[in-house]
């Protein structure tokens, strides 16, 4: 007897192959590097360097995540040179 795999069937990842993705921010990562998430199937993609958007694999979210913490560190820098 061989196992049957149930498709997944989902009417939002179904709109959103006809229309599109209804994007939204869900984090800034960079003032020009943002992860978004859609509102409607929950995809969630990411800026990449030549300026695409991509799925938000694990190896973006961990690349995403090290260049924050550079950014900020960039940017408690500055701001304490500043003062």
């Amino acid at each position: 007897m061989s196992k049957i795999n149930p498709t997944n069937f989902s009417l939002s990842k179904l709109l959103c192959k006809f229309f599109g993705h209804d994007l939204r921010i869900s984090k800034n990562v960079t003032n020009h590097i943002q992860e978004y998430k859609c509102s409607k199937c929950g995809t969630e993609m990411t800026d990449t360097a030549n300026g695409f958007l991509a799925r938000l694999t694990p190896k973006f979210k961990e690349t995403n995540n090290y260049i924050a913490q550079i950014h900020k560190r960039r940017r408690r820098k500055n701001y304490a040179n500043a003062s």
